[in-house]
């Protein structure tokens, strides 16, 4: 295999597996077969992080709404990618095993901002935006946030992760209607969680990264099943 292209295989699988499932070809070796498979998904699903909330961005920014859609649930979910994104990197977890929180955090923040100013609290969106950023950075500081504290943060959102979703949902229950919520953001976030409590099960020996990525998948299959459930329901009628 050319070097172009081995460099980076050995780089996510590494040189054992790369050898066995490469070179000597060896498909059904158990062990570089999972851990590979773990790999590509967690790659794929830390690449769908980048986009995964585009559409929702440009639904909002073509529409000039936020009808149906919970600012509460984007705050909850960011304060969650924030501390998940600083757990893991202190951790020295594979960037494949949580990296999405990165990108899917930065979209978050840039649709709650929009959120904020399209309901004209731009002040309140500015003051939000810099207080996140001041408390990301302190999450990363070991000197600001132990790492008993880092754990006891990270503990708590596995609820903030239910919590994030249960506005949304008791949004669309409310309303019947799934308003401007993108059908492409909801159903990738779900089969993304999916693919991330495997890619966990695989290479993190972490019980509090694994409960918090099942949880996960339930919210975001509760939300998927809405989705489904009021595909073709109208906008409710003012009275």
């Amino acid at each position: 295999l050319p070097s172009i292209l081995r460099n980076p295989l050995v780089a996510l699988i590494g040189e054992s597996c790369t050898v066995t499932l490469v070179d000597n070809f060896d498909l059904l070796d158990p062990n570089c077969l999972r851990h590979a498979l773990s790999k590509g998904l967690g790659l794929g699903i830390v690449l769908g992080g980048c986009i995964v909330k585009l559409p929702q961005l440009f639904k909002i920014l073509n529409s000039k709404s936020v009808a149906g859609i919970s600012l509460s649930s984007y705050v909850l979910e960011l304060l969650a990618n924030a501390i998940t994104l600083a757990y893991n990197y202190r951790k020295g977890y594979s960037f494949t095993t949580y990296g999405e929180a990165l990108f899917i955090g930065v979209q978050n923040l840039t649709i709650a901002l929009l959120m904020l100013l399209l309901t004209g609290r731009a002040t309140l969106g500015l003051a939000a935006g810099v207080s996140m950023l001041i408390l990301t950075y302190a999450l990363f500081d070991v000197s600001l946030v132990g790492g008993t504290m880092m754990s006891t943060l990270y503990g708590l959102t596995i609820p903030l992760v239910i919590s994030s979703r249960i506005p949304q949902i008791y949004t669309i229950h409310k309303n019947k209607y799934t308003g401007q919520l993108s059908a492409f953001a909801v159903f990738n976030y779900f089969f993304g969680t999916a693919a991330r409590l495997f890619t966990t099960i695989v290479e993190v020996d972490d019980s509090l990264v694994l409960v918090g990525a099942a949880l996960a998948v339930i919210a975001n299959g509760l939300l998927a099943a809405q989705m489904v459930y009021y595909w073709n329901a109208s906008a409710p009628k003012e009275k």
